[in-house]
């Protein structure tokens, strides 16, 4: 069986090279077929002898020197020694003998390309388009998406995996490949035309059900994108982006306990992420499961545990529980992997603030306003951290720096006033809530929040009062 495999192969490949060997060192008088040099030259290239098999191929031009066949298969070897130039021009030669060999095209696009011609490969590929019916056709569309990815011209790469699927819906690369280039474009209303009419000719593929959904999420149609999501997994029960991306739409809808479903299913048919985990988690901590919200963040942790944001999040349920203690230490970890995160200091502040730690606080305040002077936030923090720990002196000369830093954010009026009226200092705060109103009536509501006690004087609350008469009339 073996032995009339071989000779079915035009006999063992060690006896064909042997033979060329011999005609080679013109030991003998030989005679090779055009095909047998075609298999001597794949099997030097195998061994990555391809020097020798570039030989191989000039010696059966020698004898063939009309045959297309040779030339492509030299040319190729040309392409991976970079000799571009002279592989273009052997195929050029080729093309005289053999216009329709698919490989004549896709040669000459390598070539271009590597030459920098890309308009030249799109012209090359375009011509073929009209040549080639079927699987050859799709191949050339394929090779022409290629090289519009490689020229950025991505609209006419969704183009060209159109037609693919227009000729053939069922090609799973296209529809791998087209719903990447969907999101890219943005080009969500023709996907979806598209895979509807795949669809009514293929209702069970769940390939094009899934892009359906992909293209109604794109569309932030959430509702519909579940709908076709659905579908794709009931055709495939083990499809785990359908029940991931599914997961996300319920989540977009704030529907939690449904994306959890999604979420765990994706658990159980792929390996564990901690982005999975992740976004678990969030849905817990969405409906004020704690405890559920951080058992998932540690899951996360575990399998990424130099993502500093998913100590930030445990954090942030103990912080919703009151558990100071134990959110500081996880801020603390955050902050060992990124030390200058910003919001990792002022959560810290507020967990310090909350023990009643003000000096503590005030050092994590204080470090937010020198890495970032002109944001309000760390100022606003600090300002009441020292309020609340009756700095009011201190408090008061920050609000003036924190004007000059945030280039005269009028929020700091507001405080500067509070603060003076807390000092006993009735009419300068007074007249800081004058200018802070003529500047801006709508962070009153910050005042009030700030300060309460200030707005039940009655000279206060007829100022904001003639403030608001006076913007409405």
């Amino acid at each position: 069986m073996l032995d009339r495999h071989k000779e079915e192969d035009g006999g063992d490949i060690q006896e064909l090279m042997l033979k060329y060997h011999n005609l080679k060192d013109g030991r003998a008088n030989a005679y090779i077929e055009e095909d047998d040099f075609e298999r001597i030259i794949e099997h030097l290239d195998e061994k990555d002898e391809i020097g020798e098999a570039i030989q191989a191929a000039d010696l059966g031009l020698e004898q063939y020197p009309f045959s297309a066949l040779l030339m492509i298969k030299k040319a190729d070897l040309l392409l991976a020694t970079r000799k571009y130039k002279e592989a273009l021009k052997l195929l050029n030669t080729a093309t005289l003998y053999d216009h329709n060999d698919m490989n004549l095209f896709i040669l000459k696009t390598d070539a271009y390309l590597a030459l920098d011609q890309p308009e030249k490969a799109i012209l090359l590929l375009q011509e073929a388009l009209h040549l080639f019916e079927g699987a050859e056709r799709t191949e050339v569309l394929f090779e022409l998406a290629d090289v519009y990815d490689d020229h950025e011209a991505f609209d006419k790469v969704f183009d060209c995996l159109q037609l693919v699927l227009e000729d053939d819906p069922m090609n799973e690369e296209a529809l791998y490949k087209i719903c990447f280039w969907t999101d890219f474009t943005g080009r969500n209303e023709e996907s979806i035309n598209l895979h509807q009419r795949i669809i009514d000719e293929q209702p069970y593929n769940a390939l094009a059900w899934f892009n359906l959904a992909a293209a109604y999420q794109g569309l932030k149609l959430h509702e519909k994108a579940i709908d076709a999501y659905q579908y794709a997994i009931v055709i495939d029960e083990k499809f785990d982006y359908a029940y991931r991306n599914m997961g996300d739409a319920y989540l977009r809808i704030r529907k939690y306990k449904e994306a959890i479903e999604a979420l765990e299913k994706v658990l159980e048919l792929s390996r564990p992420e901690d982005v999975i985990y992740e976004a678990i988690g969030h849905c817990y901590h969405r409906m004020k499961n704690f405890a559920q919200a951080r058992f998932h963040y540690k899951k996360a942790v575990h399998l990424n545990p130099d993502d500093s944001r998913l100590f930030q999040k445990i954090a942030a349920t103990y912080m919703q529980q009151g558990q100071w203690e134990q959110a500081i230490k996880q801020l603390e970890h955050a902050m060992r992997i990124h030390k200058h995160i910003n919001e990792y200091h002022i959560l810290l502040g507020e967990c310090y603030m909350n023990l009643k730690l003000f000096k503590e606080a005030s050092v994590c305040f204080g470090t937010v306003v020198k890495n970032k002077p002109k944001q309000i936030a760390g100022w606003e923090y600090l300002v009441k951290c020292l309020v609340a720990n009756k700095q009011l002196d201190l408090a008061l000369e920050q609000t003036e720096i924190a004007y000059i830093s945030t280039q005269g954010k009028s929020i700091f009026i507001f405080y500067r006033s509070a603060i003076l009226y807390m000092m006993g200092k009735i009419s300068e705060g007074i007249l800081q809530l004058e200018m802070a109103l003529s500047k801006s009536s709508k962070l009153v509501n910050k005042l009030i929040k700030f300060y309460p006690e200030m707005v039940q004087d009655p000279k206060v609350a007829e100022l904001i009062a003639q403030n608001k008469k006076g913007k409405l009339s």
